[in-house]
């Protein structure tokens, strides 16, 4: 184009369009009214401009993103069946999900195309023979697969290690010898709990920080299991604030892999009555990933709360984010967040927030430490009690549930999962830290009255 576009138009500067919000506010305050503070502590201006001198970060993205399918294996013919009619229906990648070690690598991989797949298995145990196995298996094979195992998260969420502390450090440094990615990081579980999106880079940062200080060396790219809410632009800066702080303290260690991202839909804001608004939910918090730069989304089925797998809810789900590829494109603009100033600000101030909490973490004894004193068990309990109390008061809105609920719902005869915090006493090593959905006590109460 030989001529530019607005050239006609005289640039405004950020002082003079704030003039200009205040004349139109006819005396009321710019801050009260317009600035509002996020749980984060972050405050959001009306407007963001050249001038606020916003950073521009580089870097914080992936190449694309690919169409995760959850398989859970508890018969290895029939898994190894719909992983390749998944894949055949648009999925791109396959998680396995394996609760033992005995399990027939042949006939779980039969027919599975080798070539634009990661296959990740999720591991509710760990072997360092069984990884050794796996690896030989995949360079023999020449498949692409990525080891899902975290004995910190575990430790959070179930309350004890896989073994012991050593014993598990000790397979994993065992594991880091083979020629696999072998580590994750499972963070999934503290948003899923209600921590804030500052607590969740920060206790990312601290189990990670906890892997590099006890290994002696990671010579793979480490993997981040994410999960992502309903605050759409927060959501997308907090994805590439965590690429932004891996980086940061990936660089202390000489740590040279870029890490890897899994994002999956929040639970905690999906609801039993009214559950087809869940799939609005989860089309914009998958939108909010692949904005933000993750490596692979595994979407979360509409009825998942209450149903077991089915096909038809893993259709939908699916079909969801072949829409957004396919259709709307999402895979096709490189960085899409480029050069937004608001996102860019958002990024900055979640990083720094995060850092400086880490910072704390690492000063009184590091994440495990704080896990085991019951610190981040409280932390995130408290911001859990804000959010659920915005919840209860109708400050924070769930179309179908505390807002416009279709009194003739009923849900009563088409549970077939239990969908609230199950209760399973037993002896533990710390106090592990709680999934609980918003709704829960709502539900619970209109469950009783059907």
């Amino acid at each position: 184009m030989g001529k530019q576009l607005f050239n006609e138009f005289e640039s405004v500067s950020s002082k003079q369009w704030k003039q200009q919000i205040q004349y139109e506010l006819k005396g009321a305050d710019y801050n009260e009214t317009l600035v509002w503070e996020s749980p984060e502590g972050i405050k959001v201006k009306p407007f963001y401009h050249l001038d606020d001198d916003v950073i521009k970060f580089e870097n914080l993205h992936s190449d694309g993103f690919q169409i995760i399918q959850n398989i859970f294996v508890y018969d290895v013919i029939k898994s190894n069946q719909r992983a390749i009619e998944t894949l055949e229906r648009g999925a791109e990648s396959i998680r396995f999900t394996l609760e033992k070690e005995e399990v027939n690598l042949v006939d779980l991989m039969q027919k599975l195309p080798t070539e634009n797949v990661i296959y990740y298995f999720n591991l509710l145990f760990l072997s360092s023979d069984f990884i050794k196995k796996v690896a030989a298996f995949a360079t023999e094979k020449h498949y692409r697969i990525v080891i899902l195992v975290d004995p910190i998260g575990q430790l959070a969420k179930d309350g004890n290690w896989f073994e012991s502390l050593e014993k598990d450090f000790n397979a994993l440094q065992t594991s880091a010898t083979f020629s696999i990615p072998f580590l994750t990081c499972k963070i999934d579980l503290y948003q899923n709990a209600g921590a804030t999106m500052v607590q969740q880079l920060a206790y990312a940062m601290g189990q990670v920080n906890e892997y590099f200080n006890r290994l002696e060396s990671i010579n793979a790219p480490i993997t981040f299991e994410i999960a992502v809410g309903t605050n759409y632009f927060f959501e997308i800066a907090k994805i590439r604030a965590l690429r932004l702080l891996f980086q940061s303290l990936a660089k202390e260690y000489n740590h040279e892999f870029a890490c890897h991202i899994i994002a999956i839909p929040t639970k905690r804001n999906k609801t039993l009555y009214d559950y087809n608004v869940n799939m609005l939910r989860t089309t914009t918090e998958c939108m909010s990933a692949i904005l933000g730069g993750v490596d692979g989304v595994s979407n979360l089925a509409y009825d998942a709360i209450y149903h077991k797998d089915n096909e038809f809810g893993d259709r939908i789900a699916r079909n969801q984010l072949l829409v957004l590829k396919q259709e709307s494109y999402f895979n096709q603009v490189h960085n899409p967040a480029d050069g937004a100033y608001y996102i860019e600000s958002l990024t900055e101030q979640l990083a720094e927030k995060a850092l400086a909490l880490f910072k704390d973490i690492e000063i009184n004894g590091g994440l495990i430490t704080q896990l085991i004193e019951g610190t981040i068990q409280r932390k995130i309990n408290e911001s859990a009690q804000k959010e659920q109390e915005l919840f209860d008061s109708g400050k924070e809105i769930l179309l179908g549930t505390n807002k416009y609920p279709n009194k003739n719902d009923k849900m009563k005869h088409d549970l077939e999962l239990f969908p609230f915090v199950k209760k399973n006493p037993r002896k533990t090593l710390i106090t592990p830290i709680i999934e609980k959905r918003l709704a829960e006590s709502n539900e619970q109460e209109r469950l009783k009255s059907e």
